[in-house]
């Protein structure tokens, strides 16, 4: 005689929200030959909030390492960030983080 199974149902996790989820995308503001490294980090620190030593950081990253990835953030937020930093004429993008 047939026995009949129990099958547990799967339970998602739902401890995640949607913005958790999506926070997969970089900023990236890469190197130029147009603006200083003074200028590079008052924008920096005006768009982010930074500190003087931390722009300071991302900065020469930028300008030794040819770019510099400023934060992870939500799609929309990113893309906020990088229309903010090209306001101010920096190279700036966004791509998804893997």
């Amino acid at each position: 005689m047939p026995t009949e199974t129990e099958t547990t149902p799967v339970i998602e996790d739902e401890t995640k929200s949607k913005a958790d989820l999506d926070s997969g995308f970089l900023v990236i503001c890469w190197n130029d030959p147009v603006n200083l490294m003074e200028y590079v980090t008052h924008v920096f620190q005006v768009v982010f909030g930074w500190t003087k030593q931390k722009a300071e950081e991302h900065m020469l990253q930028v300008h030794q390492k040819g770019k510099s990835v400023l934060m992870r953030e939500t799609m929309e937020r990113a893309e906020h960030y990088v229309h903010q930093l090209q306001r101010y004429s920096l190279h700036a993008t966004m791509e998804r983080d893997r």
